[in-house]
């Protein structure tokens, strides 16, 4: 097979883990809607983890397939990405006010999360898998509170509800049960090509399966962000694109790394060193949390993010990326 050839069949999985989660998303909220469960629950589980979904199988497909390089690479690379890119560039064009009190929370826990993730990564090497059930009991009990606090907060809920259209025509129940099914077809296939090709493309290019997993798969299952953030900023609504990439980046640490970890324990990446030293450890968990501070405690402080954090995110983005196939 040709390298042109293995490049299509990845782009294929990609397509198909993005049109997969989209479908798994609308027909979840319809089945649950026939079964009249509160739009609150809906909101808070279903949405959420649906637009998890691709990370969520494309980590877990690699860790399984005994690639932990592209669990562990697709999870930091996509809480970078969705930090240094689509958020910096949804800030950098629309600077914008920030909510404190419904931010606070959301950071709070990312960045328990990720002092977890790191500390294990710098003192053990390895993610056993009480560490991926402890980020599962982390990801738990952040929806529940989430749905405590949207109880005492209905108004979030009726300014969902008055986004989707009312005239639109409720299809069929089988229907979306097909879409359903279709959806979660879609994602287990796409995320089995991603991974799949995707090593290919690495092994055929010399480049490790980390650098490709932290860089375009990252991207690829960042997607959904991507879409939400474009859409947002259209609207007028930055704040509400940079509110749902911080929940993103929590879920990628918590849900996605939860569930393949749980799967399959694996080792942190030692396929790329500087000096002696894992590039993993010296560069991609600092990077992350980098990003992230240059992004939240600016707009904690200030109650809102400012054009500057946008454009210099956009070129640690840059230079991150630059970086890992310099080293490669």
């Amino acid at each position: 097979m040709t390298l042109l050839e293995l490049i299509v069949l990845f782009v294929v999985g990609l397509v198909l883990l993005i049109k997969g989660g989209d479908w798994f998303v609308d027909g979840s909220v319809a089945v649950a809607r026939k079964f009249h469960l509160p739009e609150l629950l809906i909101g808070a589980t279903i949405v959420s983890i649906g637009t998890t979904l691709p990370e969520v199988m494309v980590s877990a497909t690699g860790a399984l397939n005994g690639q932990g390089e592209m669990a562990f690479g697709n999870a930091i690379g996509s809480v970078i990405c969705n930090t240094a890119l689509i958020c910096a560039v949804t800030i950098a064009v629309r600077p914008s006010e920030v909510d404190r009190k419904s931010y606070f929370i959301p950071v709070i826990f990312f960045f328990g999360a990720s002092l977890l993730y790191a500390l294990i990564a710098y003192l053990t090497g390895f993610y056993y898998r009480w560490v991926g059930i402890l980020l599962l009991a982390i990801f738990v009990g952040y929806i529940i509170l989430q749905i405590i606090l949207a109880k005492k907060n209905p108004e979030a809920i009726e300014v969902e509800s008055e986004e989707e259209p009312e005239e639109e025509k409720e299809k069929p129940f089988w229907q979306q049960i097909i879409l359903l099914l279709l959806g979660a077809g879609c994602i287990a296939v796409g995320a089995n090509f991603l991974v799949h090709y995707g090593t290919l493309i690495a092994s055929r290019m010399g480049v490790p399966a980390k650098v490709i997993a932290i860089t375009f798969v990252a991207l690829g299952t960042s997607l959904p962000e991507l879409v939400t953030a474009v859409t947002a900023l259209i609207k007028g609504h930055s704040a509400l694109s940079l509110g749902n990439i911080v929940g993103a980046n929590l879920f990628n640490l918590v849900l996605v790394s939860g569930v393949s970890i749980t799967l399959a324990p694996f080792g942190i990446p030692s396929s790329t060193m500087i000096a002696g030293m894992n590039a993993s450890l010296l560069i991609d968990l600092p990077v992350m949390f980098g990003v992230m501070l240059l992004l939240t405690v600016p707009a904690l402080l200030k109650k809102r993010v400012s054009r500057y954090q946008g454009i210099i995110l956009l070129l640690i983005y840059a230079a991150f990326c630059a970086l890992q196939f310099i080293l490669s």
